[in-house]
């Protein structure tokens, strides 16, 4: 297949350019996935998994955080302390509340 880029416009080279890094990715992605099943088959048919003979421990899932505090005025918006306060926690604290007044028991 032979494309005359000379003819192209601008807009038409950026799409075909990334509809054909799309098309690399796909392939490395697909070439990757065929290559793990491929490991793992002759894992398995010696009696290993593959995370145990390269080493890798398998992936931690966490559970979500538990809620630790509450607003006063609506008890159903809950933070768990982490990240960013919500509005309502800035609002309470600014009227002089405590983060300890708004602990969930």
């Amino acid at each position: 297949m032979k494309i005359d880029l000379d003819s192209m416009s601008l807009k038409e080279l950026r799409d075909l350019h990334a509809q054909t890094a799309r098309a690399i990715a796909s392939f490395v992605d697909r070439k990757k996935q065929q290559a793990i099943s491929a490991l793992e088959e002759q894992a398995k048919s010696l009696g290993f998994s593959l995370n145990e003979l390269v080493g890798a421990a398998p992936a931690r899932k966490r559970r979500p955080a538990r809620a630790k505090y509450a607003n006063p005025a609506n008890a159903a918006e809950t933070w768990t302390g982490r990240g960013r306060k919500p509005r309502w926690m800035e609002a309470a604290l600014k009227t002089g509340r405590s983060l300890e007044s708004m602990l969930i028991k």
